[in-house]
Formats: structure tokens, sequence, C-alpha cells
């Protein structure tokens, strides 16, 4: 019987953080898989890795060594590589932000199917995932799954304040609040509650 997607997905993922952890390249685990290490539910199925800049090279280096194919597709953004048909996207600059020291503070280190690995902490993916949001992508229903199954663990106020100037984010949170899922400031006390 074939392996379900989602577990070659997960050994790919391994294989690259063994790779990426041997090379002592700093990277966090960010996309639906890190969603899937926070205990919570994703409607993607991909593999992403935050790196840093700076640290492109040596990282598309040592995965062609280890056996994947790199990619530099046309977006400024992100490498890519391959293991057989398995995607991995190694992004430097998420929601046109940097990837830093700073964006490695905020991870937590979780076991991944058995490997410990920094990933993105529970506030910062629900970040990016309403920063995504623009004119022209805009899927609330990739982010209901997050924000329902990760609740708990996020920071709204952080997610308020730092997404407060997109429209989209906006949206989005006040679809959460209607729904049930995190009340808006002000609402009365225990709404949105599990």
């Amino acid at each position: 019987m074939a392996e379900r997607d989602d577990e070659t997905l997960l050994h790919t993922l391994k294989k690259v953080a063994a790779v990426l952890k041997q090379s002592d390249i700093a990277f966090a685990l960010g996309g639906s898989f890190a969603v899937y290490a926070h205990g919570g539910h994703s409607s993607e199925h991909d593999v992403d890795f935050l790196i840093q800049e700076q640290d492109v090279e040596a990282a598309l280096e040592a995965l062609v060594q280890a056996g994947f194919t790199a990619e530099r597709p046309p977006e400024d953004w992100l490498v890519k590589v391959y293991d057989g048909g398995r995607m991995v996207d190694l992004i430097h600059r998420p929601i046109e932000t940097p990837v830093t020291e700073e964006t490695f503070g905020d991870t937590v280190v979780r076991p991944v199917d058995a490997i410990h690995m920094p990933v993105l902490s529970a506030t910062q993916l629900m970040v990016h995932k309403l920063m995504s949001f623009s004119q022209h992508y805009c899927d609330f229903a990739r982010g209901l799954p997050l924000a329902r199954s990760l609740r708990e663990q996020i920071d709204w106020e952080r997610v308020r304040k730092e997404t407060q100037h997109s429209p989209y984010a906006e949206s989005f949170l006040v679809l959460l609040d209607r729904l049930d899922v995190v009340p808006q400031p002000g609402t009365a006390d225990g709404r949105g509650t599990p």
C-alpha cells in the first residue's frame, strides 16, 4: 500500500531539518506542518522552512549534496528543493519581511515525528496567514482551521496589533468574532472562548 502524501512529505521534512541541523544553518518550521507541530489542523499540505537570506547558498549546497534538487523560482523571497516529486520551500522573506534572529526568537522547539526542531509560534503563524491575504489572494477558508485549532495558543492582541494596517486581516478577525471563534476586544466576557 502506498504511503499517504502527508507521510511522505513528513519524511521529506525530517530529511531537510536533519541536513540543516547538521550544517549548522538556523531555521524554523513554518506553514501547515508548523500548525501540525502545535497540535492544530491545516487545510494546506506543504513544507515551509524559514532561513536567513545569508544562509540560502549554504542551505542549497548542503541539500543538493544530500540528494535534493534545487530550484530558483522567479519569486525573489524563496528558493525550493525537491525530494523526488516532493517540494520544500526555503523562505527568507515571508510577507515581505526578512527572516532575522528575532524571527528565530519567536519559535518553540517541538518534536515533529520524533525530531525536535524550532517551529514558528502559533501567533506568528497566524500573523503570516493574515498578512498573506490581499486583493489577489483572500481565501479565508485556509485561515479558519489554523485559527480554530490553535486559538488558545495565539496571542490575539499581538495579532491585531501586527496586522492592524491590513483591511483583509481586520475582516478576517471580524469573521472570527462573528463565528464565536475569538472575541473582538470590548465584546461580552466569555464570548468566543471554548
